[in-house]
C-alpha cells in the first residue's frame, strides 16, 4: 500500500516552502520515522520524516519547487517494487535495443544513462518532448537532471547549423532562461536565487526602515571589571556548571535592568496601541551558513548566568545546524546583537519588527582613555543602540544605554538589582 509524504504545518503565519533537498533518491529504502527531504520556509530549515517504512517510489515535488501545506512531496511503496516503477521505461530501451533505436522519442545509449538518476516529472516531459537527456544540463544533487532543468533546455535558442566547429567551450555555471538579459560579462557572474531565509531577511530590513522611525544612540563601555570578574570565575564556573562563562550573559542581564526601568524599549506599537511587556524574552543574533536568524531566550529574567549561557549555546548550536523550530524564533521582546565576534567595531544594528530596539556589541579593543584625570590603557568596547523614535524618546534611549554601562562597568550591580 502507497503512502504519500505531505508537507506537515509549517508554523504560525507560514503557509508556503521550498524543497530545498531530498535526502533519499527514487528506488532507496527508508525506514519509518526517516528523514527524507529538506524544507527550506521564511524562518528555518525543517526536516520531513517518512511516515512509513518502505521504498520511496515517486518524488512529486522536486528540489527547487514551492509547496503549501498539506501538499504532496512523493510516495512511498512497499518493499522494493515501487523502485521498479518510475524507471520502467529504462529496461524497455536496453532490453530491446533494436526497436528502442527506431523509436524517435525513445532516449538511448548515454540519453539513458542520464535519466538513470533523473526525477520522474523529468524523465516524463523529457519522453513527451523527444529530447536528448545526455544534452540536458543537470543542477540537482550530484548532477541530476530535474524538470526545471528540461524546461530551461526547451526554452533556450538552438545553436547555429552553419558553425557545428565554433561550438563554444561549457559553461561554468548554469543559468535560468531569461534572466542573464543583456548583461555584458554574464558569463562571468553567477547566479544563484536567494533562499526563502535570505529573502524574508531582506523583507523585514527593509519593513524596519520603512516603518520604524529608526534612530541610533552610542556609548562606550570600559571591559575592565567585568573581564577581571570572568576571568577569576570562569573555570570554577565551568566545572560547576559544566557550560562556558561569557559576556553575553552580562549583558543580558544588563539589558533586563535597563528595560525594567525604561519599560518602552520593552514595548512595541500595535496600530494606535503601545503594548508594554512585562516579561523579558531575549532575543540573541546568530550568524549562520542560512543567514542572520535571532532564537530568543524566553523568561531571561527568571534565569541565571549559567542558565542564560546554557540556552544561548544550545540555541546557538541549533540555529547553525538549521534545527531551530518556529517557536524558538517568534515572540522576542528585545534583540542583542554581538557584530564584535566578527570584528566589527562600530554598527547601526536595524530593528528587528515588531520590537522598538535592539543593542548592538561591538569588537572589545585597548584604547588610551583618561580615567581619574590619568591617561590608562583599558579595554573598551563600543555600544549601540537603535531604537523607535515613535515610542522611545531620545532621553529613554540614552538613560537606557547609560544603564547597561553601569551595569557592565561595576557587575556588582547585576547581583545587587541596583
Amino acid at each position: 500500500m502507497a503512502t504519500e509524504i505531505k508537507v506537515p504545518t509549517l508554523g504560525e503565519s507560514v503557509s508556503e516552502a521550498t524543497v530545498a533537498r531530498w535526502l533519499k533518491q527514487v528506488g532507496q529504502p527508508v525506514a519509518a520515522d526517516e528523514p527524507l527531504v529538506e524544507l527550506e520556509t521564511d524562518k528555518v530549515t525543517l526536516e520531513v520524516n517518512a511516515p512509513a517504512a518502505g521504498t520511496l517510489a515517486e518524488i512529486v515535488a522536486p528540489e527547487g519547487s514551492n509547496v503549501g501545506v498539506a501538499a504532496l512531496l512523493g510516495i512511498i511503496g512497499e518493499g522494493a517494487v515501487a523502485a521498479a516503477a518510475p524507471a520502467a521505461a529504462a529496461p524497455a530501451a536496453v532490453a530491446a535495443p533494436a526497436p528502442a533505436a527506431a523509436a524517435a522519442p525513445a532516449p538511448a545509449g548515454a540519453s539513458v544513462a542520464a535519466l538513470a538518476d533523473a526525477g520522474p516529472a523529468a524523465r516524463k516531459l523529457v519522453e513527451e518532448k523527444g529530447l536528448d537527456a545526455s544534452k540536458i544540463a543537470g543542477t540537482g544533487k550530484d548532477g541530476r537532471i530535474t524538470k526545471g532543468d528540461v524546461i530551461d533546455h526547451v526554452a533556450k535558442p538552438a545553436a547555429p547549423a552553419a558553425a557545428p566547429t565554433a561550438a563554444p567551450a561549457p559553461q561554468k555555471y548554469q543559468w535560468t532562461a531569461g534572466t542573464a538579459g543583456d548583461r555584458p560579462r554574464a558569463a562571468q557572474e553567477e547566479r544563484v536565487r536567494m533562499t526563502r531565509l535570505r529573502q524574508r531577511i531582506a523583507e523585514r530590513l527593509k519593513e524596519a526602515q520603512n516603518s520604524a522611525a529608526m534612530l541610533t544612540t552610542f556609548n562606550e563601555v570600559d571591559m575592565t571589571n567585568v573581564m577581571a570578574l570572568r576571568n577569576e570565575y570562569k573555570d570554577y564556573f565551568e566545572k560547576r556548571h559544566k557550560v562556558r562563562l561569557g559576556f553575553m550573559s552580562f549583558f543580558v542581564k544588563a539589558a533586563i535592568q535597563a528595560l525594567k526601568e525604561i519599560p518602552a524599549v520593552n514595548a512595541e506599537i500595535d496600530g494606535t496601541d503601545l503594548v508594554y511587556k512585562n516579561y523579558y524574552d531575549i532575543g540573541v543574533a546568530v550568524g549562520t551558513p542560512q543567514g542572520l536568524v535571532v532564537p530568543i531566550v524566553r523568561d531571561a529574567d527568571k534565569m541565571g548566568f549559567a542558565d542564560i549561557e546554557g540556552k544561548i549555546g544550545e540555541l546557538g548550536k541549533k540555529g547553525r545546524d538549521g534545527k531551530l523550530s518556529m517557536d524558538e524564533l517568534t515572540g522576542g521582546t528585545f534583540t542583542i546583537s554581538n557584530g564584535g565576534v566578527y570584528g566589527s567595531l562600530m554598527s547601526t544594528p536595524i530593528i528587528n519588527p515588531p520590537q522598538s530596539a535592539i543593542l548592538g556589541m561591538h569588537k572589545t579593543q585597548e584604547r588610551p582613555v583618561v580615567v581619574n584625570g590619568k591617561i590608562e590603557i583599558r579595554p573598551m568596547m563600543y555600544l549601540a543602540l537603535s531604537y523607535d523614535h515613535r515610542i522611545i524618546d531620545g532621553k529613554e534611549a540614552v538613560t537606557f544605554l547609560v544603564r547597561i554601562k553601569e551595569c557592565i562597568e561595576d557587575p556588582r550591580r547585576l547581583l545587587l538589582d541596583v
